[in-house]
């Protein structure tokens, strides 16, 4: 069991996961400041663990 290409899959989830929440909040929106900067705080949480998860998982060599 590779530990790092798992620590991958679960941040490329969790990027997932607050991707999808910034769609949701993105779509219930009202346009007031709060909801501005949650909107980038999560978007950009999201991205930073989705791309960090799917370079983790690329750069991994498969040792089997």
């Amino acid at each position: 069991m590779n530990v790092k290409r798992t620590f991958g899959t679960i941040l490329t989830i969790l990027g997932i996961v607050g991707l999808i929440y910034t769609a949701v909040l993105f779509a219930n929106t009202a346009g007031s400041e709060r909801d501005i900067k949650s909107l980038i705080i999560y978007g950009v949480l999201g991205i930073v663990f989705f791309i960090s998860g799917i370079n983790l998982i690329k750069t991994t060599k498969d040792e089997s």
